[in-house]
């Protein structure tokens, strides 16, 4: 017979912990992503009890998936790996850069479907809001500057400082650039908040 010690379960806990750290930031990222694909999924669905058109619906489901998923990402998993200390790992950069790329192109993907469903909504409902295409070009403008822009510059600086390890100093730059990060972050949840508000209120 098999006899389990009591101090399988922390032993357990040190073999998890023992997994490279983008694995786990990627497995938490997927999770999170396929939970909230299902939830809008079904908000979606329900959304046609209003007999909404296709692409307005299409619109409350990317912005509904996007917006969460940002959420999880700055408030979710960032925090814990920097209150784990996997932060200051030398891999983190290159891990970082990993993940933030694939979440950008993401952001860029749902951007354009936004700003595509808000074009092709103005073109057939007379009384759709003209500020719905200004705030999806103002999304679209976020997604790119944070993947051609702010995640290669954080990402280079990045691995400069692990290069020279001996460096406590973080450069102004990368200061600003975070600045700039959060900046553009506020502006996407209050203006794709703004967007998502306008799409559910909107009934044919």
């Amino acid at each position: 017979t098999i006899q389990f010690l009591p101090n399988d379960l922390s032993y357990s806990f040190q073999i998890i912990s023992t997994l490279p750290f983008y694995y786990l930031m990627l497995f938490i990222l997927r999770i999170s992503l396929i939970y909230n694909t299902r939830n809008y999924f079904m908000t979606a669905i329900s959304s046609f009890e209003f007999k909404r058109p296709i692409w307005q619906t299409a619109i409350i489901l990317t912005l509904g998936f996007w917006l969460s998923a940002s959420l999880v990402v700055d408030w979710v998993i960032m925090p814990s790996l920097y209150l784990s200390g996997m932060m200051s790992q030398a891999g983190f950069t290159t891990a970082g850069y990993t993940v933030f790329w694939n979440f950008n192109r993401m952001e860029l993907l749902s951007a354009a479907v936004i700003l595509t469903g808000a074009l092709a909504l103005s073109k057939t409902q007379y009384h759709w809001r003209i500020g719905s295409i200004v705030l999806s070009v103002l999304l679209l403008t976020i997604a790119m500057l944070d993947t051609y822009l702010l995640t290669p510059q954080m990402s280079a600086i990045g691995v400069q400082l692990n290069l020279f390890e001996a460096t406590t100093a973080i450069p102004s730059t990368m200061n600003l650039l975070h600045g700039g990060y959060w900046i553009l972050e506020v502006v996407k949840l209050v203006a794709g908040g703004t967007l998502l508000n306008w799409c559910w209120r909107e009934q044919v």
